[in-house]
């Protein structure tokens, strides 16, 4: 597989001006196409990343995470990209475990491969490290699979699979529901262990509307299990998942 040929890297941000120029520069030295998804900032989060070498996608309306994840992945799929390499934009992921996703979807076959935190969770905060295992734990008892780090970010994700998927969230539940809905599908799905590294900024997560969104979403998922356990996933996702698996990808 030729990856900086038909992998784009997709960074959703919001106000993220300090950090996004170091992190494109970074990301540009493995997958030379960066989409900067600047999600209705009012810094300079857009100029910084376009100066450099990155294209800005400018969102102005709704502003979540998971509308400006799929906003970026649309973009990628009309360049005609195969794959997408999601970071977040505070600087939290370092480019160079890139090539660690790359390796694992090129050696497993999978559609979907994850980073994972948790090989390191001392360093992760406190909190995070405890709201991250509980929500994983509930995740994983929806998919019938340890699902060690449900809510990180960094990600590579195959388009074929991905559109053949209805992803409903628009915010910071679109991990949980993307992970989900891959595993669903009978999608392969690997996780790598990645660098711990503190955030840059302050979190843009809202402690009480992403908490109440999440439960929300999680509350749906348990009963559409709870509908679909007796006819399983559409022959649909199953037909997208094994022809993304079929790919030449080494």
């Amino acid at each position: 597989m030729n990856w900086p040929a038909t992998c784009a890297v997709v960074i959703p941000c919001r106000n993220e001006g300090t950090s996004i120029a170091g992190l494109v520069r970074e990301a540009r030295q493995y997958l030379p196409l960066v989409l900067v998804v600047d999600d209705s900032s009012d810094d300079d989060t857009a100029a910084r990343a376009i100066e450099a070498g990155a294209e800005a996608i400018r969102r102005r309306e709704g502003p979540g995470k998971g509308a400006a994840i799929k906003a970026g992945v649309s973009t990628a799929l009309g360049r005609q990209c195969e794959w997408v390499m999601t970071l977040d934009g505070d600087g939290q992921h370092r480019p160079a475990d890139i090539p660690a996703f790359l390796h694992r979807a090129a050696k497993t076959g999978a559609v979907l491969i994850v980073g994972n935190r948790m090989c390191q969770a001392s360093a992760v905060p406190w909190l995070r490290r405890h709201v991250n295992r509980w929500m994983s734990r509930r995740i994983s008892a929806l998919a019938g699979r340890c699902l060690p780090d449900s809510q990180c970010g960094f990600r590579l994700i195959n388009l074929k699979a991905w559109a053949a998927l209805r992803l409903e969230t628009n915010h910071f539940e679109i991990e949980s529901e993307m992970l989900l809905a891959f595993v669903r599908a009978g999608c392969r799905v690997e996780f790598v262990p990645i660098q711990v590294v503190g955030r840059g900024g302050r979190s843009h997560i809202h402690a009480v509307m992403d908490t109440w969104r999440w439960l929300r979403w999680w509350s749906r998922a348990r009963l559409r299990q709870q509908f679909d356990t007796q006819s399983g996933p559409g022959a649909a996702e199953h037909s997208a998942c094994a022809g993304a698996r079929g790919q030449n990808i080494l």
